[in-house]
């Protein structure tokens, strides 16, 4: 979890690949569902369309049907959900069912200043500064609150520095040495 900017999909991955678990994006998940034009993701695409949030219970039942495939039996890595308080529950009831629960939450932090500054350098044409600051702002009304929910399994990690150095302070808050690999 963490901001914009704050480099979640880029340490996911890298995680993924070093402890031999799909990292699960929910942005992967919404392009997958809308480009193959599944019942979920019609239904995604109306909201994405119109600018607005999916709503929590079309990405939970991705969340879930994504969970449900053989290579996530070992583990997952989330990228992207839960975003809100009600996701959370939701993700708490996938894993009871299937008698699972989460062995930590990872939390990216980083000053603001870098993380506008990292999303400008994207050069993406949909990210100006105004637009990033309200990311930020939604993400600490939205997000933020779901670091309560899961206090006791947060490890929090300053994501400034070298994509290296990032990955370093990564595997070190989950108690992994550097070289971890499950593969």
């Amino acid at each position: 979890m963490g901001p914009p900017g704050a480099g979640k999909g880029t340490q996911a991955e890298i995680l993924s690949r070093r402890l031999g678990v799909p990292h699960v994006s929910t942005g992967d998940l919404f392009r997958d569902h809308v480009g193959r034009r599944t019942p979920l993701g019609r239904e995604a695409a109306r909201f994405l369309d119109a600018g607005e949030l999916v709503p929590d219970r079309v990405t939970t039942d991705m969340v879930r049907h994504r969970l449900e495939q053989p290579d996530a039996a070992r583990g997952f890595l989330l990228d992207g959900f839960p975003r809100t308080v009600r996701q959370a529950h939701a993700l708490s009831a996938i894993l009871s069912a299937r008698g699972e629960a989460l062995d930590a939450v990872v939390e990216f932090t980083a000053p603001e200043e870098v993380l506008v500054r990292r999303l400008l350098a994207r050069g993406r044409p949909d990210d100006t500064e105004d637009v990033i600051r309200h990311r930020q702002r939604v993400h600490h009304r939205e997000t933020v609150p779901v670091l309560g929910h899961y206090s006791g399994l947060v490890r929090t990690v300053e994501a400034v520095g070298t994509v290296e150095e990032i990955t370093a302070r990564t595997l070190s808050a989950l108690g992994l040495p550097e070289g971890v690999s499950t593969r």
